[in-house]
């Protein structure tokens, strides 16, 4: 797959997927609106592409990262005819307390960032940002790789993090390393061939089929992330019981195994990924709570998924951008169905990118003000960085560790731009 025009409105989602589908192309997510093209495409590639950052993580511990290669051989490639097994790329987030000595952690890989630059960030995510204006691989992470795992608290709860149709599992690092840094162990899952690039350690790349009807493109997504999921989760208690899932070897980090408490398992992800949380926690019981960030709960025809249909029997929290939005129909039905305990949020200010590294990378790029506010709307971007991180982590924090969770009983004075929806 190769281009593709972002969508953020149902009135403009079917028509726009649709002409997107005939050119060849699919939406960034379910939830994205067409951007207005902009003239940033003729500049020049910058002759020293500039480096960006990412916030640093605010918990207690430094973060580690280890990418872990796996292979499903039980069941052939979704995607791909005559490929007669599913293969993953993940990568381990967690906490350390000797970071110093470790290589950073690559935002991309070569490849991978190559892809980003010349297709992703434009055909996917709406930047309008000409080729070669940013080192993306060299994104400063504030992680590094292979230290050990900290010690103390006992096993760590384990969080599963699911990225937007049209975004690698890079795009939420920003959150993912909070969360490590505040004792979690995070995982975070490319769905190959869906995924816009997912680079192998052979160096091969992996880009996105192109589909042909969206309505069933969506609903085979969502399945396929459902299984991938929980083949991770199978891997993930191979790896605490002392075995190394990775099937090129990669050597693990000192203490991670036996470091998961993998009775205590949460999920969460952005527009389809957010989808993909509430759908595999139906499918999957080891998910104890999930989180969907601004993820429709219908399908592309506007029909209800079969978990809006029904709810769930496990706490489940909605996070929403702010104006109109065309997640009411699922979410309402979702939790007027479900049984157990649900929230809704919304972010004031802003967009269906706030919720990713959009929101700390794009105001580094110098882009046209129209577009900036099209992707993270007008909200301060550390205001929503924070906000967002806190509600998270007090979710988690409450249902994974029953900590306190008065932060979400009602809004705040600390944390005025979430308001909570009746």
């Amino acid at each position: 797959m190769t281009k593709e025009q972002p969508i953020k409105q149902r009135t403009n989602r079917r028509r726009g997927l649709r002409a997107a589908v005939t050119c060849a192309a699919i939406t960034i997510s379910t939830l994205a609106a067409v951007l207005p093209a902009e003239a940033a495409t003729a500049v020049a590639p910058a002759a020293h592409p500039a480096q960006l950052s990412l916030p640093s993580p605010t918990g207690r511990y430094k973060v580690s990262e280890v990418p872990l290669h796996l292979v499903d051989h039980s069941r052939p490639d979704p995607w791909q005819t005559g490929q007669n097994y599913r293969e993953l790329m993940v990568s381990v987030y967690y906490p350390t307390t000797h970071a110093a000595g470790h290589p950073a952690a690559p935002y991309m890989l070569p490849s991978a960032a190559a892809h980003f630059d010349s297709v992703t960030t434009n055909d996917y995510l709406g930047m309008n940002l000409p080729t070669g204006q940013v080192n993306w691989a060299a994104t400063v992470t504030h992680v590094v790789q292979g230290a050990p795992v900290a010690d103390g608290d006992g096993k760590r709860p384990v969080l599963i993090y699911s990225p937007g149709l049209g975004e690698p599992r890079t795009w939420g690092a920003t959150l993912v390393a909070d969360l490590a840094s505040r004792g979690y162990v995070v995982v975070t899952i490319d769905n190959t061939y869906e995924s816009p690039e997912v680079q192998f350690p052979n160096g091969s790349l992996a880009t996105m089929v192109t589909p042909t009807d969206p309505d069933a493109f969506i609903k085979k997504s969502l399945a396929v992330r459902t299984t991938d999921t929980s083949f991770v989760l199978d891997q993930l208690g191979l790896l605490n019981a002392g075995q190394n899932p990775d099937v090129d070897g990669q050597r693990l980090p000192n203490g991670l195994a036996g470091a998961l408490n993998l009775s205590k398992i949460g999920m969460f992800g952005h527009s389809l990924g957010g989808s993909a949380a509430a759908t595999a926690m139906d499918a999957d019981p080891r998910i104890s709570a999930g989180i969907d960030m601004d993820g429709n709960l219908t399908n592309y025809d506007g029909t209800l998924m079969p978990v809006a249909e029904h709810g769930l029997a496990r706490p489940f929290l909605l996070m929403g951008k702010d104006g109109i939005t065309d997640t009411g129909p699922g979410w309402q039905a979702f939790r007027a169905h479900t049984p157990s305990w649900t929230r809704q949020l919304t972010l004031r200010g802003s967009e269906h990118a706030s919720f990713t590294d959009a929101e700390a990378l794009l105001p580094q790029l110098g882009l046209p003000p129209a577009t900036r506010t099209e992707n993270i709307g007008t909200i301060d971007p550390a205001t929503a960085i924070h906000t967002n991180e806190a509600y998270v982590s007090a979710y988690f924090d409450h249902w994974l560790r029953g900590r306190c969770g008065q932060l979400l009983d009602g809004p705040s004075n600390q944390y005025p731009e979430m308001e909570f929806v009746d």
